[in-house]
């Protein structure tokens, strides 16, 4: 007997993946049972040497668990909003109240990346599926950029990175709005459809699982804290990292000279790749670093970065991601500049 494809799926058993959940669980338990030691290495009884070492680690351990201790409440917070409005904002509703003219519609996108919050790796496919449900390209390229970056949780971890510069959740929400304005009105008038792959323009068909709004939501929440936790882990360990093994005399002289940190915080953004749930906490710990380049590291990052570009290429084709790119890196550097120097004080 001859079975289905949908037969041959659900017969073959799936292997059970592990989270970044459940690594963090195991990391915590071990840490627990095996603090007398990690206390014994952590004391300084070396000499002048290994206590410097050994202050280094000290200092990177405090920085990583203040990190996560201050940020995770609020991340809790952040996923909730995300999850009530995965739930409760129609995303088909919404594609049917765009205007009809590309250059309205994407004012709308823009704000369309703060009801429908996604991070920018998943932001790609999303953008995607946008184009073959016919929406204007240009709509879809605002709301890939708008989405990763004026969410709900990731102005929340600004806000807890920055506590002292409610400024800074300002500038990096006009920055990152900016950019993806300005991407979506250079598209409506200069992008070619061509430019994507004909995988980006086949239409899927639709899929529906049956889940309550209720499901939805706990769905969501619980999904978003397990990737954006584990992201956050990823940027405590980068921000402790960070302040051990770079010299303060190289934050210091980019502090004194803003447009070189400006150019290398916005390359820094392109080849860390970090999430943009977990970036604030990784800048702000350069605590000699000018604010105006901080604010540019975190605009250009969930706009384009390297795993980004790698995405775009699979996703939506070459041709798109080598004319998107750069084009995108120019404009986010500029208007993180152009606020920056507007809001932020300098």
């Amino acid at each position: 007997m001859t079975e289905t494809v949908e037969e041959a799926v659900e017969e073959k058993p799936r292997r059970r993946r592990i989270t970044s959940l459940e690594i963090l669980c195991v990391v915590l338990v071990l840490a627990i049972v095996g603090q007398g030691w990690l206390a014994d290495l952590l004391d300084v009884k070396a000499g002048e040497d290994g206590a410097d070492v050994v202050k280094a680690i000290q200092t990177g351990a405090t920085i990583f668990v203040a990190v996560c201790v201050q940020a995770l409440p609020f991340l809790v917070v952040g996923v909730l909003i995300s999850g009530a409005i995965a739930a409760f904002v129609s995303a088909d509703r919404l594609r049917k109240l765009l205007p009809k003219r590309a250059a309205l519609a994407v004012p709308v996108a823009g704000v369309a990346g703060i009801a429908l919050p996604n991070c920018e790796c998943a932001a790609v496919p999303v953008a995607r599926r946008l184009i073959q449900q016919e929406v204007p390209p240009a709509v879809a390229v605002t709301f890939l950029l708008a989405a990763p970056a004026v969410n709900p949780i990731v102005l929340v971890a600004t806000a807890v990175a920055f506590p002292g510069e409610p400024r800074m959740v300002l500038a990096r929400f006009l920055g990152s709005l900016a950019t993806a304005l300005v991407m979506g009105w250079i598209w409506a008038r200069f992008g070619r459809m061509e430019w994507f792959a004909d995988r980006a323009l086949r239409r899927l068909p639709e899929h529906h699982d049956g889940r309550s709004r209720w499901g939805v939501f706990f769905e969501t929440a619980r999904q978003d804290l397990v990737d954006a936790g584990g992201f956050l882990v990823i940027g405590g360990l980068t921000a402790a990292v960070l302040n051990v093994i770079v010299p303060r005399s190289w934050t210091d002289a980019l502090g004194e000279q803003v447009l070189l940190g400006v150019f290398v915080m916005a390359v820094l953004a392109v080849v860390l790749a970090l999430c943009s749930e977990a970036d604030a906490f990784v800048v702000a710990s350069l605590s000699t670093m000018p604010l105006l380049p901080k604010l540019v590291f975190l605009v250009v990052g969930p706009a384009i970065d390297i795993k980004l570009f790698a995405l775009q290429v699979g996703t939506l084709g070459r041709r798109f991601a080598v004319r998107f790119a750069p084009m995108t890196f120019a404009v986010a550097t500029l208007c993180a500049v152009v606020v920056g120097i507007v809001v932020l004080p300098l």
